[in-house]
Parts: structure tokens; C-alpha cells; sequence
């Protein structure tokens, strides 16, 4: 006798990473022996300090290798309580903090311990590729709202009261944001405050992961800080992959509810146990050790993206707005959509920008519809500042070639 084996619908109804799969591609045509200006990948070009991985080779030789309690260890959740404490002015309890497998495993947990079926999230777009099929795994509803470049990529007052209904139970808040390095400034977030407030059953989850790769005056600013009202139902959530350069290393974290907090650990205590034990002594020294490789690296990207954007300007039918804090750049190239190429294709969609692109000048980056933002695509700065500059020239020349009309 023959099974039928079938996916569970949980896994039908999302679809992979577009960056994972973009990043997969450019694996696949470098081992071909080609040379790709890789524009695509989300993590920083630099080496994790010297310091946090000496830490985690003593933990190694210490014999740390062991299982840790389920939400982390005592260290690490005590380095990220005083992180907290000392950028923010937060406090939070030891009950209060969830340490997971990257930032990514924190955030989907708590959508599973708090969704069920018919429940609503809203999502602002442009958004991280993850949230919408984050929120449909676990049996939500994605809503996705709108944010023009005109607004700033950022949800208004008045977008977010229109979105909110009776089933929502989340609100996502990414600042600053991947793709569009756009960050909500102290008034901005005080102004959303005022309709979450009148809303009590919503929560919101701010994604802070790339709070400290900021280009404003001051800090980046979170929710929890500018109105202390909605301090319980923010679920704070971040790590240690693009601050510290740490992304293979695995490790995120939440701060928020208590109840939140063990509702998370319950369901880590079933999927993982715990995380890394090396990994946490590592991160644990990156949130206490030196901070000059932060300060150096921002450095660094605020150069790029720079030299980026003005190269992007320049470049006929693309423009783009400079990222407040993360390192992407959101390409506008809805002037080059309905052109064609010097093959006699019409460019349909940004998709198929983004494989022109690739096709005829080796530059590699994501299609904007992607992160629901069609008429635009992704460029990670990330990189270096030769690889950007030969890339951007790639672009240039791509664009050049287009024509209004097919070629007699």
C-alpha cells in the first residue's frame, strides 16, 4: 500500500526567502567561474571582533558546551538588561527577556504564542520578506498597508487607525527598516502612539535589529521609550547578527510582558531547548566588551551609502532616498519599467529589472515586490566601496541601454 505524503498547509500558504533565494543564486553563478557584483546579501562585510570570538573560544576551553536554561543564560540576559537600561533607558526584569536563535526565531515565536486563526497583523510596506509569511505560518492574517516614499516609507496615523479592526493583535514596527533604512523620529512615533492607545488588545513588535547602525543625531529611538503607556504590549526584539557583524552566530533576543516572555520559552523549550551556549557567551561579550568596532563600522556604511546614493541619483530612470540607519538603499526604477532592452524585451515589472540587470551586467539585487514595494529594488551596501562603485557603473550602462521602444 502507497501514502500520499502532502505538506502541512502552514507550508503551502508561504513561499521561501526572496533574499535567501537571490543570495542562492549568485552562490550557483559564482561557482560557474562567473564574476558577480553581488548587491543582495544582508549582513555586514566585516569580521566578528577579535574579542567576542576570543570569548567564545574560551567558553569552548571552559567547557561551556553544555545545555543553558531555555530563555538563556544569567550572563547574557543580564548584559542585555543593562544594554537596554543604558541605550534606552528601558528596564526591564530577568522574567521579562527571551533569548533566542537569532532575532528572526524570537519574532516567529512570538506570533505563535499569540495568533490564531482569523487573527490580524498589520504590516507596513515596505517590509522585511519574513512578516507576511511569518504571520500566515502561524495562522494570522497578514494586512498590509502601504507607505509611500512620500511619507517616508512609514506608516501614518491615519493608515494605521484604517487598519486596525476587532481581530487585530499585532502591529510591526521595523525602524530603522530593511529595505528602506527609513526610521520613525520621537513625534512620528508619539502620533501612532495615540491610536494604539485607544486600541488596547494590540500589541506591537518593534523590530530594533539594526538600531545602532544609525545615521541621525542622537539614537535611533523605540516605542517603549517615547510613550511609556504602551510599555506592555511592546515586544521589543533584537540582536547581536548586524550590529557586531555576528549573523552566523545565531543569537536574538525579546524584552516585553512577562506572560509574552513565558509563553515564548515554552514553545523554544519544544523546538530548540536553548540556544548556542558558545554563541551566547560570545554575544554576551559583544554587548559588554568595547564598542569602537560600532562606531568604526557606522562610520564606514555612512560612506557607502553616501557614495552610493549619489551614484544612484546620477543614473538616468533610478532614484533613491538616503537610508536613515540600516544598509540598503530602496532603488525607485518605475521610469524604467516599459522600456526595452537592447534584446527587444520590455521590461514588465521590477522583477524582471533586476534579471536584466543580472543578465547583461552581473550586478545582483532583489526585486522591490519583494518586500511589497513594486516599481523599486533592493541594493545592500554592505559591501565594498570598489564592488559598490563597480556595480553602480554596471547599472548605469544597463539603464543607458534601454530604449522607448523596440529597436528596428
Amino acid at each position: 500500500m502507497t501514502f500520499a505524503h502532502t505538506t502541512a498547509a502552514r507550508v503551502r500558504r508561504i513561499n521561501p526567502s526572496p533574499s535567501t533565494a537571490a543570495a542562492q543564486r549568485v552562490r550557483e553563478l559564482k561557482s560557474q567561474g562567473l564574476v558577480i557584483h553581488d548587491l543582495t546579501v544582508g549582513e555586514p562585510d566585516f569580521d566578528t571582533p577579535a574579542h567576542v570570538k576570543a570569548a567564545a573560544v574560551r567558553a569552548i576551553e571552559a567547557g561551556e558546551t553544555k545545555y543553558t536554561p531555555v530563555n538563556g543564560t544569567p550572563r547574557l540576559r543580564a548584559a542585555i538588561i543593562e544594554k537596554l537600561r543604558s541605550r534606552h533607558g528601558l528596564h526591564y526584569t530577568d522574567a521579562q527577556i527571551t533569548v533566542g536563535g537569532g532575532a528572526k526565531q524570537v519574532i516567529f515565536l512570538a506570533l505563535m504564542a499569540t495568533l490564531d486563526e482569523g487573527d490580524e497583523v498589520v504590516v507596513p510596506a515596505p517590509y522585511w520578506v519574513s512578516y507576511p509569511d511569518m504571520v500566515l505560518a502561524n495562522d494570522g492574517t497578514p494586512v498590509i498597508v502601504p507607505c509611500s516614499e512620500a511619507d517616508g516609507f512609514k506608516l501614518t496615523p491615519g493608515a494605521l487607525r484604517g487598519a486596525l479592526t476587532d481581530r487585530t493583535r499585532w502591529v510591526v514596527l521595523n525602524t530603522p527598516g530593511n529595505p528602506t533604512g527609513a526610521a520613525y523620529t520621537p513625534d512620528e512615533l508619539r502620533a501612532l502612539a495615540e491610536v494604539l492607545l485607544d486600541h488596547p488588545r494590540v500589541r506591537v513588535l518593534t523590530d530594533e535589529i539594526y538600531d545602532e547602525i544609525w545615521y541621525g543625531d542622537g539614537r535611533s529611538r523605540s516605542l517603549a521609550v517615547v510613550e511609556p503607556r504602551l510599555a506592555d504590549r511592546v515586544f521589543l526584539t533584537n540582536g547581536v547578527s548586524k550590529t557586531y557583524a555576528m549573523t552566523g552566530w545565531r543569537i536574538g533576543y525579546g524584552a516585553g510582558p512577562a506572560d509574552l516572555v513565558s509563553a515564548v520559552n515554552t514553545l523554544q523549550s519544544q523546538m530548540s531547548s536553548c540556544p548556542s551556549s558558545v554563541s551566547q557567551a560570545a554575544a554576551a561579550a559583544a554587548l559588554t566588551g568595547p564598542q569602537d568596532f560600532v562606531e568604526e563600522t557606522v562610520r564606514t556604511y555612512r560612506a557607502r551609502r553616501d557614495t552610493t546614493a549619489k551614484l544612484v541619483n546620477d543614473i538616468p530612470h533610478l532614484s533613491c532616498t538616503p537610508p536613515a540607519g540600516g544598509f540598503y538603499l530602496l532603488v525607485d526604477c518605475a521610469d524604467a519599467i516599459g522600456l526595452h532592452t537592447p534584446d527587444g524585451e520590455r521590461i514588465a515589472d521590477d522583477e524582471q529589472f533586476a534579471r536584466y540587470l543580472l543578465d547583461s551586467r552581473q550586478v545582483a539585487v532583489i526585486h522591490g515586490s519583494a518586500y511589497g514595494a513594486p516599481g523599486y529594488f533592493r541594493i545592500s551596501f554592505a559591501t565594498s566601496a570598489d564592488v559598490l562603485t563597480e556595480a553602480c557603473a554596471g547599472i548605469a550602462a544597463a539603464c543607458a541601454a534601454l530604449t522607448p521602444a523596440t529597436p528596428a
